[in-house]
């Protein structure tokens, strides 16, 4: 039988709003975060979307806060 003290539980990395790198609402800095790379690459690449601005508010609405940043309200 596995035990798990507390501090031992890890979470699975989710999609989240980013509360550290973020521009407007986190959620590039989020992608980011979730693939291990740079958020200019993320805002680059959303730049030059077809209908950047509707992708990004639906992220927006989708995903959710960081943990982290819940704690700090």
């Amino acid at each position: 039988m596995i035990q798990f003290t507390k501090g031992e539980l890890k979470l699975k990395n989710k999609l989240r709003r980013s509360s550290s790198d973020k521009a407007l609402f986190g959620v590039c800095g989020g992608i980011a975060e979730y693939f291990n790379i740079s958020s200019f690459f993320v805002r680059l690449i959303f730049i030059f979307l077809p209908a950047n601005l509707l992708i990004y508010f639906i992220f927006n609405i989708a995903m959710q806060d960081d943990p982290s940043d819940l704690s700090n309200h």
